[in-house]
């Protein structure tokens, strides 16, 4: 539900639907009645008043309450979606609003629902879709009253008169029908279309539709003579019609929406401005018409009005360093995305999309932490946990200031930190509550948070100091941010502007895993974390052994970290004793190796690395020599490219 009276914000979110909700219809003369139908075959009939009645605070349902909403125009900034574990990119199932209201269910459909109709006093409901029949239902019992044949394809769209007898629908077998319901019986077909028809509206008196569809023609049709003269074509798939006064509104596959002239009041004018021809009754015979080249010119070439909108993206590609996106929209630009910051960072305007992703190729391993789609025409970025926490990089490759060049930040605690910067200062604005005089039998939702997620993090329960501040590489706009849409702890999702938060949020809107990394800095047991490998001398040298066992290390461990685990093994200017242990790296199962040296050389027949001009270390695989920037994770998937553990080898290299 959205205020359209506002700056459109989302009221409330009412769930039922198990799948897709792909229509509605509402009576004229009773908005408060109104029907839903979906993907999943279920048409629901809502008492608006009831749905909407106030609950308590205690009921989910208030999570779907939220009074601020996303502003309908964010297609242009992405969105975040927080999942709780376990969960996946389908809507959550819920049997019920938990606040008790069940809508009136109309039962019958086996397949998917596309379409809907109502009459203007809410006392018939006509439903079509996959199955290719029209059910005709009472929306006060949701009973059933009538079953009409005749499409040989899909309903895509439904009409009903203001009395609720006659039904005009549109298929995709390219027909249009006209349907008496008191007689129960198709009256007329017409050939109009040469393929699907996706939307029709009418003349108030139900004299003349106006229909459009896949073919990308908008046409108006007289119902009673046939008589049907072509308005305009358009460069994309028509959907939608609204017809107000003179002129009909025109919504495409494309985010534009345009005005054209209809003559609604006096139809028969467009007819004499433009020819006409009739419509017969069988498809055929229209796509054979058609196809002789005998189609009519439109009546109209360009629209009185367009209302332009935001291209829509309808391609895009994670990059390998997994924090930037390549995108292209319906006009052809192709832009590089920041995912932790929201924002683009380069438009490369209309170039090839496969060329600029093969140019930003970069030779990079980073686990995958996040998943994206673009079914609303902008960027859905979904978090779920733990995978999402599986993702580190080095402060030095963030660029990050302040902090040691190796300390390891990780990628989502940090882009949560920054999608929740707003509503963290918020909240340390609002007055603390006073504590309870009875601790033990009152626990606020942020302590039972932290009690549940202390169970469930790891072992350290903290990965660092609790910085609270948001580092460059996550800051997110405030002139441009986006939205986040999450489940809540209850199932109930809300949705809101990452600016718009108040701070008097509920903890238990949160997931309990987001706010845990986000104040506690505590994060879930996570997987891969680390990597296996073997470190020996290249074949045909005789470099001192300087391990025997299988070694463990970060996966973002860079190879100069091996090349110095290799210099301070090998006896340098004495001789050494030293276990494996080192910054990052140890022995598989924990075990401990002891080497030594004896009279400042390696082994039997070197010489002393001490006397070596200017001794450098280099680590190969695979008989490449690897640089020393590159992670283990990249070696073993662009250099190793085998199951087993990683073998690397080390010889020692003389600049001359």
């Amino acid at each position: 539900m959205w205020d359209g009276l506002s700056d459109g914000v989302c009221t409330r979110t009412l769930r039922q639907h198990s799948d897709y909700v792909t229509c509605l219809a509402v009576a004229a003369k009773n908005n408060n009645v109104v029907a839903s139908g979906g993907l999943g075959g279920e048409v629901f009939i809502w008492d608006i008043e009831a749905a909407l009645s106030p609950v308590s605070k205690s009921n989910d349902t208030q999570e779907d309450s939220s009074p601020n909403g996303v502003n309908g125009s964010g297609n242009s900034v992405p969105i975040t979606s927080l999942r709780t574990i376990g969960s996946s990119n389908n809507i959550s199932v819920q049997s019920s609003p938990s606040h008790g209201y069940t809508p009136t269910a109309a039962k019958g459909h086996k397949e998917s629902v596309y379409a809907l109709a109502m009459n203007d006093t809410g006392t018939i409901l006509v439903s079509g879709g996959t199955e290719k029949v029209l059910r005709v239902w009472d929306p006060r019992t949701g009973s059933k009253t009538m079953k009409l044949r005749g499409h040989t394809d899909n309903v895509r769209v439904l009409l009903l008169d203001s009395t609720g007898r006659f039904c005009l629908s549109g298929s995709s077998d390219s027909m249009i029908r006209l349907w008496d319901l008191g007689q129960q019986r198709c009256m007329h077909t017409y050939a109009v279309h040469t393929d699907s028809v996706w939307a029709l509206a009418c003349t108030p008196s139900f004299s003349h539709v106006y229909s459009g569809g896949r073919d990308q023609c908008l046409y108006l049709t007289e119902l009673a003579t046939r008589e049907t003269v072509l308005l305009c074509t358009k460069e994309h798939p028509i959907q939608h019609l609204a017809l107000q006064d003179n002129s009909i509104w025109v919504a495409t596959t494309d985010t534009s929406v345009d005005r054209w002239p209809a003559e609604g009041e006096s139809p028969q004018k467009v007819f004499q401005q433009a020819g006409s021809f009739l419509a017969g009754n069988l498809s055929f015979n229209r796509a054979r018409v058609s196809l002789e080249g005998s189609s009519p010119l439109p009546a109209y070439k360009t629209p009185s009005l367009t209302i332009p909108g935001t291209p829509a993206i309808v391609q895009h590609e994670i990059l390998n360093n997994k924090r930037q996106i390549l995108t292209k929209d319906t006009a052809g630009s192709v832009k590089l995305w920041e995912i932790t910051k929201g924002v683009v960072v380069e438009d490369y305007g209309k170039i090839s999309f496969e060329e600029k992703k093969e140019q930003l190729f970069e030779m990079v391993s980073i686990p995958s932490w996040f998943t994206v789609d673009t079914r609303l025409g902008c960027l859905s970025v979904h978090l779920e946990t733990p995978q999402c926490f599986s993702a580190e990089m080095y402060s030095m490759d963030l660029k990050v200031t302040g902090r040691p060049e190796d300390d390891k930040i990780n990628l989502a605690r940090e882009t949560l930190k920054g999608l929740l910067a707003h509503w963290l200062a918020k909240r340390k604005q609002r007055p603390k509550p006073q504590s309870p005089t009875n601790a033990e039998s009152s626990l606020s939702a942020k302590d039972a948070m932290k009690n549940l997620s202390s169970s469930k993090a790891e072992d350290s329960s903290s990965i660092g100091d609790n910085d609270p501040s948001v580092y460059p590489p996550f800051e997110f706009s405030s002139i441009s941010p986006p939205s986040i849409i999450t489940e809540g702890s209850q199932g109930g999702p809300w949705r809101k502007k990452i600016t718009e938060f108040t701070g008097a949020e509920d903890d238990k809107d949160f997931p309990w895993w987001c706010l845990d990394a986000v104040l506690n800095n505590r994060l879930p047991p996570r997987e891969n974390t680390k990597l296996s490998f073997f470190l020996h001398p290249c074949e045909g040298t005789t470099v001192q052994v300087v391990t025997l066992g299988k070694l463990s290390a970060p996966r973002i461990l860079r190879t100069n970290k091996v090349i110095n685990y290799v210099m301070e093994k090998m006896v340098l200017d004495k001789p050494l004793e030293t276990s494996l242990a080192t910054e990052g790296m140890g022995v598989s199962g924990g075990q401990s190796l002891q080497l030594a040296a004896g009279n400042g050389s390696v082994q039997s027949g070197l010489k002393p690395l001490q006397k070596l001009n200017r001794p450098s270390i280099e680590i190969l695989c695979n008989n490449q020599v690897l640089s020393p920037d590159m992670s283990l994770a990249t070696v073993r998937a662009y250099v190793w490219k085998k199951p087993e553990d990683l073998i690397l080898n080390y010889r020692v290299a003389i600049a001359r």
